[in-house]
C-alpha cells in the first residue's frame, strides 16, 4: 500500500470531508475484519501525513451500532496512523457545558451491548489497561489548540457512550447526570477501546449540539437540531484540528499507548491458534517477532 499517514482523523455527524487535505487520494483498504465505513482520503494537512475516515460514511448511512469500528481503527493502523483523533457530536449532561461549545473529554462510561469492541478473542485473550481511556499526550495537546481557537472549551469531562440509535428517555438522561457524566454520544467509547488494543493514541473533540432531553427549560432533542448545530461547529473543528496539526510534536515518551499490549496478551503466543495469529499479525507484529513466530 503506497499511501501513508501519520495522524488519523475520525469525522463524525456532519464532518463528512477535509477540504483542505492536500494531494488527497482515495484508498480503498481491505481489513482481516472486514471493510472500513468509506473509503480513506489521505493527504497532507499543515505539511503532514493525514487520513481522514468518515465513520458513518460520506453519505451517513450506518447507524452507531452498524459501524464496523475494528476495520476503522485496523484501517488506520495499516496506513501507519500513530495517532487519531475522533470528532464527534454529543449532546451536554450539564448547564455549564452549552450547545457548540468543545469538550476534550479523559473519561468513558460505555453502555453499548450489541458490537465489536475487542481485536481478540477466538484463541487469545488480551486485557489492556483502560483506567485512563485517553492518550493523556493527544488529549492535552487537542484542548491547547482548542483554546488558541476561541469559543467555550471544556478541558476534562466523563463522556457516557450509549448503544442509539435512539437518543435517551429523559429517565436515562436525568440517571446518566447522577452517574457523573458530562457529555453522551454513540461512538466513540468503542472506538477508544479498540485503539488502546491497536496501540495507537486517541483523543475525542466533541463537539456540543444539544443539552440531550433532560434539561427541563430546553426542547427535547431532534435531528434537526443537532444538524444545524452540528453545522455550525463544523467550521470550528476543522479551525481546532488545523491549529493542532500545526504544533503536533512528534509521538513521545509522554503516553504508554504505544507499549499497549506488551503485558496484556495472557495467551502464550505459540498456543495462539495459526488464524489468529495471521488476523492479528499486524497488531503482535514486535511481540511475534521477539518471540520467534
Amino acid at each position: 500500500m503506497s499511501a501513508r499517514a501519520q495522524v488519523g482523523i475520525l469525522g463524525g455527524s456532519g464532518l463528512y470531508e477535509i477540504a483542505e487535505l492536500e494531494a488527497a487520494e482515495e484508498v480503498e483498504v481491505s481489513t482481516p475484519f472486514g471493510t472500513p465505513s468509506d473509503r480513506l482520503r489521505v493527504g497532507r494537512w499543515e505539511g503532514r501525513p493525514v487520513a481522514f475516515l468518515a465513520r458513518h460514511g460520506r453519505r451517513h448511512h450506518l447507524l452507531p451500532g452498524e459501524i464496523n469500528y475494528r476495520a476503522n481503527i485496523h484501517a488506520m493502523k495499516q496506513l501507519g496512523v500513530e495517532r487519531i483523533v475522533s470528532v464527534s457530536a454529543v449532546g451536554s449532561l450539564r448547564e455549564t457545558i452549552r450547545p457548540r461549545d468543545i469538550v476534550v473529554p479523559d473519561q468513558f462510561v460505555d453502555r453499548t451491548r450489541a458490537r465489536a469492541s475487542t481485536f481478540f478473542g477466538e484463541g487469545i485473550v488480551a486485557h489492556v489497561a483502560f483506567a485512563d481511556p485517553v492518550c493523556p499526550e493527544l488529549r492535552r495537546h487537542v484542548l491547547a489548540a482548542a483554546r488558541r481557537t476561541g469559543g467555550g472549551v471544556h478541558g476534562t469531562g466523563t463522556y457516557l457512550c450509549i448503544e442509539g440509535p435512539a437518543f435517551s428517555t429523559r429517565a436515562e438522561s436525568q440517571l446518566y447526570r447522577q452517574w457523573g457524566a458530562d457529555i453522551i454520544g454513540m461512538t466513540n467509547a468503542t472506538e477508544a477501546k479498540l485503539a488502546r488494543e491497536a496501540e495507537l493514541c486517541y483523543a475525542t473533540l466533541a463537539l456540543v449540539t444539544d443539552y440531550d432531553c433532560w434539561h427541563a427549560e430546553a426542547e427535547a432533542v431532534t435531528v434537526e437540531q443537532v444538524l444545524e448545530n452540528l453545522r455550525a461547529n463544523a467550521a470550528r473543528a476543522v479551525a481546532v484540528l488545523r491549529e493542532a496539526l500545526r504544533e503536533l510534536p512528534p509521538r513521545g515518551g509522554g503516553c504508554r499507548c504505544g507499549a499497549a499490549l506488551r503485558d496484556a496478551i495472557l495467551t502464550p503466543l505459540e498456543c495462539v491458534p495459526q488464524a489468529a495469529r495471521q488476523r492479528l499479525r499486524l497488531l503482535l507484529a514486535p511481540y511475534l517477532e521477539r518471540a520467534g513466530l
